[in-house]
């Protein structure tokens, strides 16, 4: 069976944010003087990711440079993304955006059931993802209840309280990711897949800090 399709990260986060689900300010650009000048905008440290059409899984390649603190490490990051792209990925960028730290992640996402259709899922993220297995899921197309349900199903509800020191999640915001995913769904048939991985709770509020569509 030939691969699906996949979206870049930046048209994937264009089309969800348009349905509400919340992304950091970013800027996709295609040379390194153009990094150093969004970089120096967004203010330090930043991020770094090579965008593309074909590249899904980009820390498996080490087309990811984190905590960037000053405009020389923008330029090697930037310099080391752009080489390290093939002629396999076609077009590519670089995309940077602000460095979030945070305690807690969580995964949302869609998946589509060949015999139910697409189904909302909500879990525990991060380095517990796996230890704990602590999963929502909701058929699609769902509703603000089946939302709060998704959210009060979760297993480790003490990560959703004030959590070593940071606020605790606010629900409705949640909710809202939870209920855009869902729209992004049901308006488009063509999506086969949706994973927003990692969640990072930043003051409180859900932000997607990635973003993979995958479409038929």
């Amino acid at each position: 069976m030939p691969p699906v399709p996949t979206l870049s990260e930046a048209e994937s986060k264009v089309r969800l944010a348009a349905h509400g689900v919340p992304f950091l300010p970013e800027h996709d650009v295609t040379d390194v003087d153009a990094a150093v000048a969004a970089a120096d905008e967004l203010g330090y440290p930043v991020v770094a990711k090579l965008n593309g059409d074909a590249i899904a899984h980009k820390t498996e390649r080490g087309l990811v440079r984190l905590g960037l603190a000053d405009a020389g490490a923008v330029r090697v990051a930037a310099t080391e993304l752009l080489a390290a792209a093939t002629p396999d990925d076609g077009d590519v960028s670089v995309l940077v955006a602000p460095m979030v730290r945070s305690n807690r992640e969580f995964i949302c996402g869609v998946a589509t059931d060949e015999q139910f259709g697409p189904t909302v899922l909500l879990g525990v993220g991060g380095i517990l993802a796996e230890a704990i297995a602590d999963v929502s899921l909701r058929l699609a197309p769902i509703t603000r209840a089946d939302a709060e349900d998704m959210i009060d199903d979760l297993a480790t509800q003490a990560l959703l309280g004030d959590f070593r020191g940071e606020a605790a999640v606010d629900r409705d915001q949640l909710i809202d990711v939870l209920l855009g995913l869902s729209a992004a769904v049901t308006d488009d048939a063509s999506i086969r897949s949706i994973d927003l991985n990692p969640i990072l709770i930043h003051d409180g509020a859900p932000v997607a800090v990635d973003a993979l569509v995958e479409v038929a």
